[in-house]
């Protein structure tokens, strides 16, 4: 008899075993992204008052419903009136084309702008803004793979500047590529908080930090807005300087 209620008693604990084993592992609760708006105390507008064109023509740029609108052509830029040294900075973009190449320069000097031509982009700090259709168009176009740019947040110096790039870094030595992918493609909007202090750059994409640098030089001067071929859309432009 007590063999009889033994072999029962094992049998159960085997059963219940056996079906904890076949529970799936609780999945750990996603948590939310670190995304600033722009808001509050210090953080000001930027919009039409605030930008003067330096070798676009006067229709690549219009500003809608409080947006600003980019042809894409020509190549060029429109930059800020004032210069910046210490700053925040939240941007909303996105591409209207796949394919679609844009950016966001820091610290580009008044000589350098006087200096452009048609078609000539700044020398500065550029936080770049690509659709992820460039990289298939890229290689149809070259016959190359694209391991020297990604399309989720380069940040990385153009003509003259210098910056010493955070890894992951590019085959090239001067970029700063994303830790993370996570910019949308087009026609979705994008989120940029651009954070740059004393000669550092940091870029958090869609409430995430991904890429930057240190060492930039310079490390003041206008913000610019690039055209460079393909519309784009540019919304709750916002900045704060800071000490």
């Amino acid at each position: 008899m007590k063999l009889n209620l033994f072999m029962p008693l094992c049998l159960g604990l085997a059963i219940a075993g056996h079906a904890s084993a076949q529970e799936p592992a609780p999945v750990a609760p996603k948590l939310p992204t670190a995304q600033i708006d722009g808001q509050g105390l210090g953080w000001v507008s930027l919009g039409k008052e605030d930008f003067v064109n330096v070798n676009c023509d006067e229709s690549t740029w219009s500003f809608p419903d409080g947006e600003i609108h980019c042809t894409g052509t020509p190549v060029g830029v429109m930059r800020t009136k004032r210069e910046y040294r210490n700053l925040e900075l939240v941007v909303e973009w996105r591409h209207l084309k796949p394919a679609g190449n844009s950016g966001v320069f820091l610290w580009a000097s008044e000589k350098n702008l006087a200096s452009l031509k048609r078609g000539g982009l700044p020398e500065g700090i550029e936080v770049q803004i690509l659709d992820h259709g460039y990289t298939e168009s890229y290689r149809k176009q070259t016959g190359k793979e694209p391991d020297w740019f990604t399309t989720n947040g380069d940040v990385f110096p153009t003509g003259a500047a210098k910056m010493t790039p955070f890894p992951p870094v590019a085959p090239g030595g001067s970029r700063s590529f994303p830790r993370k992918n996570l910019s949308k493609g087009t026609p979705e909007w994008n989120h940029y908080y651009i954070r740059a202090i004393n000669g550092e750059v940091r870029l958090w994409v869609n409430g995430e930090e991904v890429s930057g640098g240190t060492g930039c030089s310079p490390a003041s001067g206008f913000l610019c807005l690039e055209s460079e071929g393909s519309p784009i859309e540019f919304r709750n432009l916002r900045v704060r300087e800071l000490p």
